[in-house]
């Protein structure tokens, strides 16, 4: 049987700055969706077009939200930085379960910064979201589920390179 993973708690930190979590600032957290890039062919004498999916993915787009102004970001507003998206999970299965570790490293550049509408009777939302991202992977608890690298030229399934033939057949 399947387990299932109910996500318990999460975190935001730079990579290479001790004390940078905002556990205690973040209220939403968008891991972001891996979507394969596909090539469209609709032959002209064919009964059905197709989508083909090529190995290599489009541009993530990580984003995070904070309740009140996190003063920490705009140092390094607009520029590549290593980011830590953590997320505790609860694996729920027959005969019990245990906390997983969720951990997405992300290189990219947080690019906009929006705050919400507020009134001075509420935490004012900002939203953080993340363009140029070139290094991107995930593990749930050891598991390496994915591992996609731009400058590497890597991209990596369940442990799987599915651009290595591809690599190899340009003689890199």
């Amino acid at each position: 049987m399947l387990s299932q993973y109910l996500l318990a708690a999460v975190d935001v930190r730079r990579a290479q700055q001790p004390g940078s979590t905002r556990g205690g600032l973040v209220t939403k957290l968008a891991i972001p969706g891996i979507k394969f890039v596909t090539s469209e062919h609709n032959p002209g004498g064919g009964v059905m077009a197709v989508s083909f999916v090529q190995p290599r993915i489009e541009a993530p787009e990580p984003k995070f939200e904070v309740k009140g102004i996190d003063t920490d970001v705009f140092g390094g507003l607009g520029q590549v930085d290593r980011w830590i998206f953590a997320g505790a999970y609860r694996e729920k299965k027959p005969g019990g379960g245990g906390v997983v570790p969720g951990r997405a490293v992300i290189e990219g550049a947080i690019s906009a910064w929006e705050p919400d509408e507020s009134d001075p009777t509420e935490f004012q939302g900002c939203n953080h979201t993340f363009t140029e991202v070139t290094h991107y992977e995930f593990h749930l608890g050891d598991n390496e589920l994915f591992y996609i690298d731009h400058w590497e030229r890597v991209l990596r399934v369940n442990g799987v390179d599915i651009f290595d033939d591809i690599r190899r057949a340009l003689g890199a």
